[in-house]
């Protein structure tokens, strides 16, 4: 089968997830064609694989914004199932006059991936993020009638769903991929009882085999955050609880973001010598969670962090928040700790723990790489998602997977 991908952006530094979903999508002999709505900034091409995957994806506003692309919209007028997009566009608009605007946008887009899928004779669209990009899906599958579906991360998702009408986009989609049972019941609380049979669990996932085996502790140990730099994050809550240990130890901040600066200002005003290292590429997350001792992602909202499961298939015990999908990855005391969001007390209390027992350090880490190996591999979680769509296309309907 030969099927599209749809995100807003792609790819992204911060989207790795899906990159990885795509290649191993064509790992297990699927054939996938990427598609993004706008050109990615340079500085998420952080590696060759992600300037490779730029250099072979399909942006939608640079074709719509050509001479193709308008006379292409005007050929559109003409076709029976235009209009019909049009009355579900202005249907699940959100409210006022910049709501309607949007969904108008966002049809015009629509006839241009639509037409590009048929030139592409892609039979299949998955569209990541449920948000905009998944508005564009649902109208693209309209408009030429090939069936789409996409992946429910969270959660931003959840804090506005009837303005981004996410019971529509369930009801049209031919199936759902949810990457957490939490998000499971997101979906099913937006969404009609008829409907929760397509919602399926397909979680992210990371290739195991790309990250270092156990190794000596540091003697100096070394703590990593990677993450988006964005209030979201909790970045403040970890130098906060950095300037409260006496414990000696490095920190080291992996990301960008609109909160960058402010963050780099309250490290210098705590006096907590952190080094900030902006964007980097998966071969080098890989190589400084080798040399990390602790990973922190002290977030407010998650969806189920990839990093996350990076980190613990690095045999990095991890120290997190006990929000959203986390406690399906993470199991408190086991593979690292869980601490309420926002609990400064707490944060510091869980890390002084870690970072004075190697020993522990080490349980956790190596139960870490058990959990991800068995339950969050790509490759898995890729063939599970292959299945999904080849059983739909068959008319097919294929039950849960059974938990572990």
């Amino acid at each position: 089968m030969r099927i599209a991908y749809l995100t807003g952006e792609y790819p992204r530094a911060t989207d790795t997830f899906v990159q990885r979903e795509v290649a191993a999508l064509r790992a297990h002999g699927m054939e996938v064609v990427t598609s993004s709505i706008r050109r990615t900034d340079a500085a998420h091409l952080v590696g060759p694989e992600q300037r490779a995957e730029a250099a072979q994806t399909f942006y939608v506003l640079e074709r719509l914004a050509s001479l193709a692309g308008l006379m292409l919209s005007l050929k559109a007028l003409a076709q029976p199932r235009f209009w019909s997009a049009l009355a579900l566009a202005w249907r699940t608009a959100p409210k006022g006059i910049k709501g309607r605007l949007y969904n108008l946008i966002y049809l015009a887009e629509a006839v241009v991936l639509a037409d590009w899928m048929r030139r592409e004779n892609a039979v299949h669209l998955h569209n990541h993020i449920a948000k905009a990009s998944c508005t564009v899906a649902m109208l693209a599958s309209h408009l030429n009638g090939r069936p789409y579906s996409f992946t429910l991360h969270g959660p931003d998702i959840f804090f506005e769903p009837m303005h981004w009408r996410l019971d529509e986009k369930i009801a049209r989609a031919q199936f759902v991929a949810c990457i957490s049972h939490f998000c499971r019941s997101q979906a099913m609380a937006f969404s009609e009882a008829r409907h929760w049979d397509k919602l399926h669990i397909v979680h992210c996932g990371v290739e195991p085999r790309r990250y270092a085996a156990a190794r000596e502790p540091n003697r100096r140990p070394q703590v990593l955050f990677v993450g988006r730099l964005a209030g979201v994050k909790g970045v403040p809550l970890l130098l906060q609880a950095a300037e409260k240990l006496t414990t000696e130890f490095d920190l080291t901040l992996v990301g960008d973001g609109p909160e960058r600066a402010a963050h780099e200002a309250l490290a210098r005003e705590l006096s907590v010598n952190a080094n900030f290292l902006g964007y980097q590429s998966q071969d080098r997350v890989a190589e400084l969670l080798a040399q990390s001792d602790v990973l922190v992602l002290p977030s407010f909202a998650e969806g189920v962090p990839v990093v996350l499961m990076e980190a613990m298939a690095a045999q990095v015990p991890v120290l997190t928040t006990r929000i959203a999908g986390i406690p399906e990855l993470v199991e408190d005391g086991t593979s690292g700790l869980l601490v309420a969001p926002g609990d400064v007390e707490a944060l510091t209390d869980a890390l002084r723990t870690l970072l004075d027992d190697p020993d522990l350090r080490a349980r956790m880490g190596a139960a870490g790489r058990a959990k991800v190996a068995a339950e969050f591999d790509v490759s898995q979680e890729a063939a599970w998602l292959k299945s999904l769509i080849e059983a739909h296309h068959a008319g097919e309907t294929l039950g849960l997977r059974p938990t572990s």
